[in-house]
């Protein structure tokens, strides 16, 4: 079954990865137990490795067999004109420079790289600033982690049902981004009250906000850049998140080991500020939307599409009925 281009199906398919995510922050604390023999710790993180390698493995194979370059029909109106429109003498450079020029897009990249790059962190750091405040609590903040994502997977299919509805790109990502600034707030502040199932809380609802807004971070660059590929807007947000996952990574891991948790998370805050202030600058041109608009022409292709399989549908009919 071909999805089309609707937000919810788009979120759906992006929760995929979440869910990874999810399984990542649960089974390692589970297969590589926190104990002081270095011997046996090797042990389990071999063990670990090989798991991991069989699993990416198998997905790799199944790709090879299983996918295809394209569906056989394309899945909505804008694909089929992106179709037409793409040029066989189009390069990969060529079209990088376009989405460049797309100042839209660039605040884009930069706020989602921002947000992107403050989860990376905070999931990275998680164990150790839990531990900092909890400790010998190394399964728990797995399970924290997991609870993260899987509110964020939550939030993520919600944004996309409401996308679906109102079609209204620009509002869901700047109130998705304002709850995440306020949930890492919330979260920073109760970290270290002592009560661990408050931080389940806290940042479970930080989760659903700042893990539901990768999703809709992708589905905005693809209104913000059609008739480009998906994969070139999808792939730069994602070099953009990495670049910034690894500049907050380091970054944060110094603060919490110079000053504490708080001023580590309060580093984050700071960013996620800047990206609600840039978000705001962000136009909503949906030019996805714009091309899936019924025309006159569409809606006559449409009807006489519906008549002739209606025609051919009446003999098969007949024959039941005789039969």
């Amino acid at each position: 079954v071909r999805a089309g281009s609707s937000g919810t199906c788009s979120v759906c398919r992006r929760a995929r990865w979440e869910l990874g995510i999810a399984i990542g922050f649960l089974v390692p604390p589970i297969l590589v137990p926190n104990i002081q023999d270095r011997d046996k710790l090797a042990y389990h993180i071999s063990i670990m490795f090989y798991i991991i390698g069989g699993v990416a493995t198998l997905l790799f194979i199944l790709v090879i067999i299983v996918f295809k370059e394209k569906p056989k029909h394309p899945p909505s109106r804008a694909q089929s004109l992106s179709y037409a429109l793409a040029s066989p003498d189009a390069s990969y450079l060529n079209s990088i420079v376009r989405l460049f020029k797309n100042l839209n897009f660039v605040l884009l990249v930069i706020t989602y790289g921002l947000n992107a790059g403050a989860f990376y962190a905070l999931s990275t750091l998680l164990n150790r600033m839990v531990i900092l405040h909890y400790p010998g609590e190394e399964v728990n903040a797995g399970r924290i982690g997991l609870t993260i994502v899987i509110a964020g997977m939550l939030g993520a299919v919600i944004s996309g049902i409401w996308l679906d509805k109102t079609k209204t790109y620009k509002e869901t990502t700047l109130v998705v981004y304002i709850m995440t600034l306020v949930g890492m707030v919330v979260y920073t502040l109760t970290l270290n009250l002592g009560h661990l199932w408050v931080v389940f809380i806290t940042a479970g609802t930080m989760g659903f906000f700042m893990t539901g807004y990768l999703p809709l971070g992708f589905e905005f660059a693809v209104e913000l850049t059609y008739p480009e590929s998906e994969g070139m807007s999808s792939g730069l947000l994602n070099v953009s998140a990495q670049v910034f996952g690894i500049i907050f990574t380091i970054s944060q891991g110094q603060i919490i080991d110079n000053f504490g948790a708080m001023p580590g998370n309060i580093f984050l805050c700071v960013f996620l500020t800047l990206g609600v202030v840039l978000t705001a600058f962000i136009k909503a041109d949906l030019r996805r939307q714009k091309a899936n608009k019924e025309t006159p022409d569409n809606k006559l292709q449409e009807e006489e599409e519906e008549e002739e399989s209606h025609t051919s549908k009446a003999p098969s009919a007949l024959s039941e009925e005789h039969f």
